[in-house]
């Protein structure tokens, strides 16, 4: 029996959530969701010891109380939450953050895709390879899409 795949979205941005959340369900419906609205509410998700850890992360850079950059080094400082693959999905497309976060563990960088054909390409590939070659899916993938995507 193959386990179901677990997203995590960190955003504040609900449209961008909801649309995130319908994209990923024409993907693949049985892929658990999960949201939070900031890195500090990410966390505590994340911490809790009932909840199942996702098997990968997207995460915003701009938010209220925590920031995408703060909960980053969070994660890859915890024990229990470093392997996680994290994947910065946000709308900047900044030299600096794409540096800073890439340093601090993030595996790749994505600028909000503008339609939802996409984001539902990008989210398929990445459903369809957590868990084998993610890093090298999204290095193909960044060649072949018009989304600003650094790896």
């Amino acid at each position: 029996m193959t386990k179901s795949l677990s997203f995590l979205l960190v955003d504040d941005d609900t449209d961008d959530t909801s649309l995130f959340k319908e994209v990923l369900e024409e993907v693949n419906p049985s892929i658990s969701f999960n949201w939070a609205e900031d890195g500090q509410q990410a966390l505590q998700f994340l911490k809790d010891q009932d909840s199942i850890l996702p098997d990968v992360i997207f995460l915003d850079l701009n938010m209220p109380r925590m920031g995408g950059k703060e909960c980053l080094t969070e994660i890859k400082n915890d024990e229990k939450l470093h392997k996680i693959p994290v994947i910065m999905y946000t709308t900047s497309s900044q030299s600096r953050d794409i540096e800073e976060t890439m340093q601090k563990g993030a595996i790749c960088f994505i600028t909000k895709p503008t339609n939802m054909k996409e984001l539902k390409n990008i989210l398929s590939s990445i459903a369809g390879n957590v868990h084998s070659n993610l890093e090298k899916t999204l290095r193909l993938l960044s060649n072949n899409t018009t989304t600003f995507i650094v790896c």
